[in-house]
């Protein structure tokens, strides 16, 4: 039915029936005064690209003059921009050049409402190594670095780039270096991926060499890559893979399981039962990326059911949010996510078979 306004802020339908119209809250201004020494390059960017990385990501139009940041939209908007420029400051002072990702990583958390400020999860300093410093660069992966100080069987479970590997490196590292382990043990079930291991070339070292790259990789970024050979030969550093530790009673070592989806019931309780005095166990693994045989289950999606309920064991769960790779990959696994919760619901329907097209995922406009 048509409507018309009037002067008085009704509406008018046809048959004389009138309701009230409530017009729109006229938006608030906010106003932010950058303090402490900083230059406003170092809050906004060259040119003004990290300011226009905090634009996109607010609803709220934001204008700069000299060292005063005002701030227009809606109040819960501008409050969010607010908390945003006083973490962002407060990195400043903690003397970190500031980038797009710490950007996107404070927005997360400020978002998700913990009561961990971002200032003091970006800052916190695991290990430094030729020049650089390994950090928590997410409120999860701060909580999972957290847990390995705290529980004695620590599993890291979550998609790939969310750092569970790379951080619980750092942390051996560190023990290691603090002399609160006098080992490090790093270890990965060798699962042939479409090729057997007899059938490759070289040695037996030459052949397992390949499932351990990623662990060595990893360690040439936190130890000076010229003492690791003699780390290695004094067995202060040991990769091999996880056949070689049953039997063994591993007492006073940092020890890391690797790509433990890959594991069997059997082999977890094997190497869970290494475990001797004085040491720590990280386990690592991605539920979504088993290569074990067809009909074979994976250790790391029933353990956690077998050890519920025993103390001082610790369920680290890492997200698409936690990704620190690129920004693809995070959008890849949560597409295959959608994925495979459509095709998990869908009956198959024989080899080859295309999906019923109302069991396709919808195609999304890109904004």
């Amino acid at each position: 039915m048509p409507e018309s306004a009037t002067p008085h802020g009704t509406a008018t339908a046809q048959g004389g029936a009138t309701r009230a119209i409530t017009a729109p809250a006229p938006p608030t201004v906010t106003c932010f005064v950058v303090p402490g020494p900083h230059s406003m390059v170092s809050l906004l960017g060259q040119q003004d690209e990290l300011l226009r990385v905090i634009e996109q990501a607010l609803h709220s139009d934001i204008h700069v003059r000299g060292n005063e940041i005002t701030i227009t939209g809606e109040p819960a908007e501008n409050d969010l921009a607010v908390r945003l420029f006083t973490e962002l400051s407060a990195l400043l002072d903690a003397g970190t050049v500031l980038s797009a990702q710490h950007i996107e990583h404070s927005l997360a958390m400020l978002r998700g409402g913990g009561t961990e400020r971002p200032a003091e999860v970006l800052t916190l300093n695991i290990l430094s190594s030729r020049g650089r410093t390994i950090r928590p660069k997410t409120l999860n992966q701060k909580r999972y670095v957290d847990a390995i100080d705290t529980h004695t069987i620590v599993f890291g479970i979550g998609p790939a780039g969310t750092g569970k590997t790379y951080l619980a490196m750092a942390k051996a590292v560190q023990y290691l270096q603090a002399k609160k382990v006098n080992r490090i043990i790093l270890t990965r079930p060798a699962v042939e991926a479409g090729e057997r291991l007899g059938f490759l070339p070289g040695t037996l070292f030459e052949k397992i060499d390949p499932y351990l790259r990623p662990l060595y990789d990893a360690l040439h970024d936190m130890v000076d890559p010229d003492s690791i050979p003699r780390l290695i030969q004094s067995g202060t550093i040991e990769v091999a893979p996880l056949a070689y530790m049953r039997g063994r009673t591993l007492n006073d070592a940092f020890i890391i399981l690797d790509e433990a989806q890959n594991t069997s019931p059997e082999q977890m309780k094997m190497f869970l039962t290494r475990l001797g005095f004085g040491a720590k166990i990280v386990v690592t693994g991605d539920i979504t990326q088993v290569d074990l045989p067809s009909g074979t289950r994976s250790g790391l999606r029933v353990v956690r059911e077998i050890l519920d309920g025993i103390e001082d064991v610790h369920f680290a769960n890492l997200t698409s949010t936690d990704v620190v790779r690129h920004r693809l990959v995070s959008e890849i696994v949560d597409a295959y996510s959608r994925w495979d919760a459509i095709d998990g619901a869908t009956p198959a329907a024989g080899p080859g078979a295309p999906r019923p097209a109302a069991a396709r995922p919808a195609r999304r406009e890109r904004r």
